[in-house]
């Protein structure tokens, strides 16, 4: 390994960290101002987006207008109709009449914005972050590797300010982690679902837990690919009910701006308790999903009998052993009280995802990180860590904040106005005008000062104190 002393005499405005949807819509956004210099940072060779999940026809959950930039900058060149446009399809999309579009062309559209980017650098990959007094900036070290691997660099630079988008990691319960690490029989996370699916279609019998968008858009590609009378399929979920997810229209400005601000505005007590009862806004299955899986179903019973495929909800796993090549899960059912033990060919455990850690790349600043009372890093209105001590620099989180903002967090339809609050913030400008009211919703008690009502900042251009 070589070192690379390719660092700028002058410390960069702002050094992304992941390249992921968020920080990309923020590289977008941050193209435009004259003068601003950024570098985004992964570790992968090229830009991904949840590969093992691209099954066939599963389109996003959100509008085509949730891309990286439209909903602040529409007249951006890195919007979804720029490159539909830039790939002469503008005129065949127009034609098809989509408003959500296929996940697979999402895909292509932030690896299309990712090469046209120049300050987006892959296979860097950022290994420590630490504050340097003298020069009031943030120093990075990172490494440096090559498509191929012939060339690795250790290199260093600065930065003032720093945005973490590192994206989050599969969820695997502490009770099946061990199936998942054995090598004897097949358990994974739904994750990786694709490059195991010729593995698990040509099992005798497959057990999908969770019931979420993934969980059900698995089932469903499974029990499609299965023949008739021999499905040998189960679907178990801890939920009450297979259901499906918020998607009335003044439901969904609980994804609005105007509800991010009320949520984080509320006691950390209060938000606790919300985020789980929330959990068809962000948990459950699309309508259009359930009547598929339905569909197919009852195509099955045409001719008189029933489908092997048995659905249970309100089923919990309690735990499970590897057994003769098989595995035996523990089940319980929340309801009724019955425990039963099933014997399955394969598991894939749609369980969801949580925020990658950050502890060892901000190890140095740890000692400055503001926690709250279960210890989680609180995290200012315009998405920036609060430090104490001589830190002067911002470090701002994407995706890695539904504690302190909400359901939003993870949301595709956030991600141009989170990415114009973190500018605006960075710069002390309005870099990007941002509405003072975006739903028809008033959350909270209007026309109290500090709780609730519109016409509030949109975002805010001074640091706050290191205090709560």
């Amino acid at each position: 390994m070589t070192t690379d002393t390719r660092s700028p005499a002058e410390p960069l405005d702002l050094l992304g960290v992941g390249i992921g949807p968020f920080n990309l819509s923020l590289a977008a956004m941050a193209d435009r101002v004259d003068g601003l210099r950024t570098a985004f940072f992964d570790r992968t060779q090229e830009f991904r987006w949840h590969p093992g999940l691209m099954i066939e026809g599963t389109t996003l959950q959100v509008p085509f207008l949730a891309d990286l930039v439209s909903l602040v900058d529409p007249t951006s060149p890195w919007s979804f109709l720029s490159y539909l446009r830039a790939t002469g399809r503008l005129f065949p999309f127009y034609f098809s009449e989509q408003l959500h579009i296929d996940r697979a062309e999402y895909d292509a559209y932030c690896r299309w914005v990712s090469r046209e980017l120049r300050q987006c650098r892959f296979g860097h990959q950022v290994d420590a972050v630490a504050w340097d007094e003298d020069r009031q900036a943030f120093t990075v070290d990172y490494t440096y590797e090559s498509a191929g691997g012939e060339e690795v660099l250790a290199g260093r630079t600065s930065t003032r300010n720093l945005v973490l988008g590192i994206g989050t990691e599969p969820s695997v319960p502490s009770v099946l982690r061990h199936l998942t690490d054995s090598p004897d029989v097949l358990a994974l996370h739904s994750a990786d679902y694709l490059s195991r699916r010729a593995e698990l279609l040509a099992q005798r019998h497959v057990t999908v837990i969770g019931s979420g968008q993934s969980g059900a858009e698995v089932f469903l590609d499974l029990l499609r690919s299965r023949p008739s009378g021999a499905e040998g399929l189960q679907w178990v979920s801890r939920s009450p009910s297979f259901a499906p997810m918020e998607y009335s229209k003044l439901g969904l400005e609980q994804f609005t701006p105007d509800y991010t601000r009320f949520f984080h505005r509320l006691p950390e007590p209060t938000r606790d308790r919300l985020l789980p009862q929330q959990w068809q806004l962000y948990k459950g299955i699309s309508a259009d999903t359930i009547a598929d899986i339905h569909d197919e179903l009852y195509r099955r019973t045409i001719d008189g009998g029933w489908p092997d495929a048995v659905l249970r909800p309100a089923t919990g796993v309690r735990g499970g052993r590897a057994h003769a090549g098989r595995i035996e899960l523990e089940l319980e059912h929340s309801q009724d009280g019955g425990r039963e033990r099933l014997t399955t060919d394969a598991v894939v455990l749609a369980t969801g995802y949580t925020e990658r850690p950050s502890n060892a790349l901000l190890r140095s600043l740890d000692p400055h990180v503001v926690r709250d009372a279960a210890g989680r890093p609180l995290v200012d209105a315009d998405h920036r860590l609060v430090l104490d001590g001589p830190v002067r620099g911002s470090v701002f989180v994407q995706n890695a904040e539904r504690h302190t903002h909400g359901v939003g967090a993870p949301d595709l339809g956030l991600a141009a106005w989170r990415s114009a609050v973190i500018l605006n913030a960075m710069t002390g400008r309005e870099i990007h005008r941002l509405p003072s009211r975006t739903a028809f919703t008033t959350f909270g008690t209007p026309h109290t000062p500090g709780r609730a009502g519109h016409g509030e900042p949109a975002g805010g251009t001074t640091r706050p104190a290191a205090r709560r």
